[in-house]
């Protein structure tokens, strides 16, 4: 029955995510904000929603080590599988105040958390450290919205009040389904004898990562410049400013060494994926194909660890 309830988690948080995004995405569009700062914002956080409902839900029911590996796993995916399956399926422009700032703010951000780490636990003082950089970050990305104001933003747009009905209705959703994913993955993991580490890695990371998949599949297709890996950057972001920072706020969470092992292999690809579009602005089939075989071989070691 629990992977019933595990679907229908699931369900809701994609869905659940889907309809936030395009109220909270009409409203972007409708203030008329640039394609860029609405993937590294609205878009990003938007589709993030499942992960902080799954890891802040895991936090408060103390099965913090959920909350850890959801936010490594989704990120990894995010960058390698997300990117990769996206630039192979067209590839995809970068804009490039995300190459100089918010990517390499990204890695920067992983660092400190890696450091963080170090003494075998993220504390309450460390949550609140990271959601002070989020609140700077935060200000930063708003300022460049108003400094960058468009004429006229084309797309799908809601009426004012539709937006904020499907914002509603989405969040709901998401909070709902992130409480059936938890509750319902920890009884399975420990029926198959797995551990939580690893089930936050691989199931629940790549569940709730498939808004970001299916969102960045779609504006790549449409060859919106910034939307695609803009959703990307700005979710691992968020990941690790609000959605782990919320997480350790409300229960410090005492950090393994894998753990520490699995961050700083992120930081390291980050780095690779960075150095693929040093020269061009674009990340080409081959480097989307370099990234998805990145994924494999990781996912391929997380589970021969576990």
């Amino acid at each position: 029955m629990e992977y019933l309830w595990l679907l229908l988690g699931f369900v809701l948080l994609i869905k659940g995510a889907d309809v936030f995004v395009d109220g909270s995405s009409s409203i972007a569009k409708l203030m008329k904000i640039p394609q860029f700062i609405i993937g590294l914002t609205i878009v990003s956080f938007g589709t993030s929603a499942p992960e902080a409902a799954v890891s802040i839900s895991a936090s408060i029911t103390g099965n913090n080590e959920i909350s850890i590996g959801n936010v490594i796993g989704s990120n990894f995916f995010n960058l390698l599988m997300v990117v990769g399956v996206c630039s192979i399926i067209s590839p995809m422009l970068v804009d490039k105040n995300i190459k100089k700032f918010d990517f390499p703010f990204s890695i920067l951000i992983a660092a400190v958390t890696l450091v963080m780490c170090l003494d075998k636990e993220l504390s309450r003082l460390d949550g609140i450290i990271l959601l002070v950089i989020f609140a700077f970050y935060l200000f930063k990305t708003i300022r460049t919205a108003l400094k960058n104001k468009t004429e006229e933003e084309e797309g799908k747009k809601l009426s004012p009040l539709l937006s904020i009905i499907f914002i509603v209705a989405g969040l709901a959703a998401v909070v709902i389904g992130g409480d059936l994913v938890v509750d319902n993955a920890v009884i399975i993991a420990g029926k198959l004898g797995m551990s939580k580490t690893l089930i936050g890695l691989t199931v629940i990371a790549l569940g709730t990562s498939l808004p970001e998949l299916v969102t960045s599949i779609v504006a790549a297709r449409k060859g919106e410049k910034g939307l695609a890996l803009g959703n990307v950057v700005g979710s691992n972001i968020f990941n690790i400013l609000f959605v782990l920072a919320m997480s350790v706020t409300i229960s410090p969470i005492p950090i393994l060494t894998a753990s520490i092992i699995d961050t700083a292999v992120l930081i390291a690809v980050s780095i690779v994926m960075l150095l693929m579009i040093v020269k061009d602005d674009k990340y080409s089939r081959l480097n989307g194909i370099i990234a998805v075989l990145m994924y494999a071989v990781y996912t391929a070691y997380i589970i021969y660890r576990n």
